[in-house]
């Protein structure tokens, strides 16, 4: 069973055929995840990236989700997770910036830390799940990342405001999957 972890950065997850820009220890394959040249058509069971699709512009994100598309097998599953902007508006609407520059613009923005660390573009449900179909996959759904065989990688899929508070907190990250 082939399992790719894209945009995977210092997360490491076993089992799992890293692919990432930065040459981190345990990256088999340090490339752009928008790029899957290197891997045939069909041989994917699962597709993980967390917090990936929104580096993409609003003209580019279709492309990369063809490529990825192209690679899965059929059945295969591309689960994403992608930060939730219809989440992050109704706090702003609700409590605004209270937290000063970091939770909501963050999620918006991206971290900035490096010149791969801005968000391009914003998704929510409606979005997200109208791409993965107008790209061919057959379904989409809602995943949840406690019954994944990765959730104890706390990553970005694990996104609360406040931060950390898994228990009364409010999940910021959408996290989808497109069934091929």
């Amino acid at each position: 069973m082939l399992k790719l972890h894209l945009g995977c950065g210092e997360r490491y997850i076993e089992g799992f055929y890293h692919v990432d820009l930065k040459p981190y220890a345990h990256v088999n394959k340090c490339a752009s995840v928008a790029d899957l040249g290197f891997i045939q058509s069909e041989t994917v069971d699962l597709i993980y990236a967390s917090h990936v699709l929104e580096h993409f512009g609003r003209k580019e994100y279709m492309g990369v989700l063809r490529e990825w598309f192209r690679v899965l097998k059929s059945g295969g599953v591309l689960r994403l997770s992608v930060p939730d902007f219809a989440r992050c508006a109704a706090i702003y609407f609700n409590e605004g910036f209270k937290d000063g520059l970091t939770g909501l613009v963050g999620l918006i923005m991206g971290g900035q830390r490096d010149q791969q660390d801005f968000h391009r573009m914003i998704f929510d449900a409606d979005i997200l799940s109208r791409s993965l179909k107008d790209v061919g996959f057959s379904s989409v759904r809602e995943w949840d990342w406690r019954s994944t065989e990765h959730a104890a990688v706390d990553d970005f899929s694990q996104a609360y405001l406040p931060h950390m508070d898994k228990i009364n907190g409010t999940l910021m990250s959408l996290n989808l999957e497109g069934i091929k």
